[in-house]
């Protein structure tokens, strides 16, 4: 792997890249994994479209990366068909009718914990694939379950993580959870690097799927026969039947879960308008305040009109990136949710230049250890009492995440989470989509069913009147946020990453290192802007249980330099210096609407994300 010699050059030919932007016309993948890559690659190959690719990529993440994600899961994506609108499709399913605070604070909690079935919420991942399928895909659901199939009943080489993962859990699967161990323990080891790992149940779980869904008519009616199967069939039932034994999860005790059929019934993925921003010729778009993603374009908005190219890297852009971050992830706390009617998230205010001029004001030259959410349209800001507390300073959480990959406790909550896939094909669609949840150190593995429960309740509140209060029906307040540009009115980049309360973060400064950096053979420098070193911020309650801040602390990658290193010192940062390939895990891909060019690139740190493409 090349190393830049300097740090944050302001052009890439003053520089060396990890490896070469894609470049061609037939279509595009970037994946975190290069199996799901290559299968969706496939898939294009074969004559479907970037929504079908899409989709083979997904079930593949749940077998290649089942740390990370899993079809009991979440998935927000953004999809751009070809001459139609761009749209955000939901599959973050809503807590549970029984999920209620008094249900909880009769436990004796006061968090919902990170891991077991009680904070699971209706599962999305599977609905919402199954959707993008039916109404965007061309090919049969036989045709794009093949490849996870395959993986799933001959094995894949396992990546060090998936073995790091369930050795931290190795005595809660070996104790506990059962079921887990007798798929991720087989042998009574954690899978080693490069071993086969098989998961029989899972491929059976789909072939049984699709024997039950092959009677449809036509290939939609298929697609809906499946659906139905995981919500009211053998899964549906299986699910249901699981979430309500009680099983060991963070808080120490064994709790059950609430989830019932009617709530699986009752939920369906569905389609939504992306909040967007203009900035400087780019239209980014995003998921809604029930995800983080309008922290991204907020971020734009504090930026100082003055800045631009020649400022790009200097510790004065960094120190203004960092507050500026701040401000917004403190906005994020306050205000982002699943509410609606008087309580509904004022997102036009807090995208607006008036607001955003205000805020900016608050940033100076000293780093701010305060959390400082704005009052939009003169509202007071509502902070959970917890939240208060996490940014005291009295609560500091353990080394930083890294490149996106879980800290997995050996209770099984995790710090950090996530896939991401992001395809073009030669039609001009375009797909950007982020599915997490339902991963192996989550909750118990489903007997039969090869797959565990989501935990995404953890990230609400048990305290009423917030806007991440946990509320029946309502969704939790994902960190979940793929991405999605135009210029002028046309798709030209999808991006996005794994790291939890990082992924708004580290996209941020992958856009503005596209925007902001010179072009690479008439193309946007995709590769040039995964690959210049990165950096976050922590001074804000984490998403993840048990929600922890560190006021001031900076996690930066060493190439950075000590100029730059030096600087935010010395303006009162808290640095942690991290090792030099450690800050995100950005895919990304692009279509030139003016030369039908598509381009590609993937995240060379853990050296497992990878582009594919002709």
């Amino acid at each position: 792997m090349l190393r830049r010699m300097s740090a944050f050059p302001a052009a890439p030919e003053d520089s060396f890249t990890t490896r070469p932007t894609l470049q061609g016309t037939f279509g595009m993948v970037s994946s975190t994994h290069w199996l799901a890559s290559q299968s969706a690659m496939a898939v294009l190959e074969d004559g479907g479209n970037a929504f079908d690719a899409a989709v083979a990529a997904g079930f593949v993440l749940h077998v290649v990366e089942p740390h990370l994600n899993g079809p009991a899961g979440d998935l927000p994506l953004i999809l751009a068909p070809a001459g139609g609108p761009v749209r955000v499709l939901c599959g973050q399913g809503p807590a549970p009718a029984g999920a209620t605070v008094d249900h909880f604070r009769a436990l004796g909690l006061e968090l919902v914990p990170g891991t077991g079935p009680l904070a699971a919420v209706v599962p999305g991942a599977f609905d919402a694939w199954m959707v993008l399928l039916r109404d965007h895909g061309t090919k049969e659901l036989a045709d794009v379950l093949s490849y996870a199939i395959g993986y799933a009943e001959r094995g894949h080489p396992a990546v060090e993580r998936i073995g790091r993962a369930v050795a931290s859990v190795r005595e809660l699967f070996t104790t506990e959870w059962t079921s887990s161990a007798e798929v991720y323990l087989p042998d009574g080891e954690p899978p080693a690097p490069g071993v086969l790992l098989r998961n029989p149940d899972l491929a059976a779980t789909w072939r049984r799927l699709l024997r039950e869904a092959a009677g449809g008519a036509t290939r939609e009616a298929r697609i809906e026969a499946a659906r139905r199967v995981w919500r009211e069939g053998f899964i549906g039932e299986a699910l249901v039947a699981h979430a309500a034994r009680p099983a060991m999860d963070s808080s120490g005790s064994r709790h059950a879960g609430v989830l019932t059929g009617d709530d699986l019934t009752g939920w369906e993925a569905g389609y939504e308008e992306p909040v967007t921003y203009d900035w400087r010729g780019w239209t980014v778009c995003k998921p809604g305040p029930w995800s983080q993603g309008p922290v991204l374009p907020q971020q734009l908005a504090l930026l100082d009109a003055g800045i631009g190219p020649e400022a790009y890297g200097t510790p004065e852009y960094v120190h203004a990136l960092i507050e500026g971050s701040k401000l917004a992830m403190a906005d994020r706390e306050a205000w982002y949710g699943d509410a609606e009617g008087a309580d509904a998230v004022p997102v036009a205010q807090l995208l607006s230049p008036a607001y955003n001029d205000a805020r900016r004001a608050l940033i100076g030259p000293v780093a701010s250890r305060e959390l400082r959410p704005g009052s939009p349209g003169g509202r007071r800001p509502r902070l959970a009492a917890h939240a208060r507390r996490a940014v005291s300073g009295a609560a500091v959480p353990e080394q930083p995440l890294g490149t996106g990959e879980p800290t997995v406790a050996p209770t099984g909550e995790t710090r950090g989470d996530t896939c991401h896939v992001d395809v073009v094909d030669r039609f001009g669609n375009m797909v950007s989509a982020t599915p997490s949840g339902g991963w192996l150190q989550s909750s118990p593995v489903v007997p039969g069913l090869g797959f565990p429960l989501g935990t995404r309740l953890q990230m609400t509140w048990l305290e009423p009147g917030l806007p991440a209060s946990l509320v029946p029906g309502r969704r939790p307040r994902t960190t979940l946020s793929p991405s999605l540009a135009l210029r002028g009115g046309e798709p030209v980049l999808a991006f996005g990453t794994p790291g939890g309360d990082q992924q708004d973060q580290w996209q941020t400064h992958f856009f503005l290192a596209v925007a902001l950096r010179p072009r690479v053979r008439g193309q946007l420098d995709l590769q040039g802007a995964i690959d210049a070193p990165n950096w976050h911020q922590e001074s804000f309650p984490g998403s993840f249980y048990p929600r922890l801040a560190a006021p001031g602390r900076v996690v930066i990658e060493s190439r950075a330099g000590e100029v730059v290193i030096g600087g935010l010192r010395s303006r009162g940062h808290d640095v942690t210096v991290a090792p030099p390939w450690t800050e995100g895990r950005l895919c990304a891909v692009a279509r030139d609407p003016e030369t039908g060019v598509l381009s590609a690139a993937a995240n060379p740190r853990g050296a497992q994300g990878y582009a594919a493409g002709r």
